[in-house]
């Protein structure tokens, strides 16, 4: 897949804000800090399209990218961080509910994982919240440059035994599997189209 036209086309604080037209979407998800803003950023080879920032829980919206001007990149807010307020956490455990209330045409949820932790908790709750609605999943595990191979392969592995995910391993370091993920979102597109 050649991304060749994107822009960042809304920033949704609220569940009437919440894109419901017939574009496609692909969905990111992850635990605060895992990556997920410089992961679209290589995809879309942009380097400063989704903010990144050093201190993790900063994403407190759902931000859609229209990619071609065809479908919809759609970032959720990282999981699994409190360093914001009960009320505005809240704020958004609604908002990501609301959103999968509300949508349709996901083409592919792409779950990011850090590959050094793995699997936590917390992911494996989200999972459960979503797994019913029978959407196409693709696991990243994000930073695995910065483990050993062994390690990854237990890693990767572990997720396609116990979850039944296929897993591929990325780093930004050297955009490793960049243009497999990218085929793989094509593919996705393709078959839910």
């Amino acid at each position: 897949m050649n991304i060749t036209d994107v822009k960042l086309f809304r920033t949704a604080f609220q569940k009437k804000e919440i894109i419901l037209d017939r574009k496609q979407k692909v969905i990111f998800m992850g635990r605060s800090n895992v990556g997920k803003s410089t992961f679209i950023n290589s995809l879309c080879d942009r380097k400063n399209l989704a903010r990144t920032s050093s201190k993790p829980g900063k994403t407190i919206s759902i931000n859609y990218y229209l990619i071609n001007e065809k479908f919809y990149f759609v970032d959720l807010p990282g999981h699994g961080y409190a360093k914001i307020s009960k009320r505005e956490s809240q704020r958004v455990k609604m908002l990501i509910y609301h959103f999968f209330e509300k949508i349709d045409r996901v083409a592919l949820v792409i779950i990011l994982i850090d590959s050094r932790r793995g699997f936590m908790n917390s992911d494996i709750e989200l999972l459960s919240k979503i797994i019913n609605k029978n959407y196409n999943i693709l696991t990243v595990l994000t930073k695995s440059d910065k483990i050993s191979y062994s390690h990854l392969l237990n890693q990767t592995t572990k997720l396609q035994e116990e979850f039944d995910l296929y897993a591929i391993p990325f780093s930004i370091k050297s955009a490793q599997n960049k243009y497999i993920i990218l085929d793989y979102i094509e593919k996705a597109l393709l078959i839910s189209a």
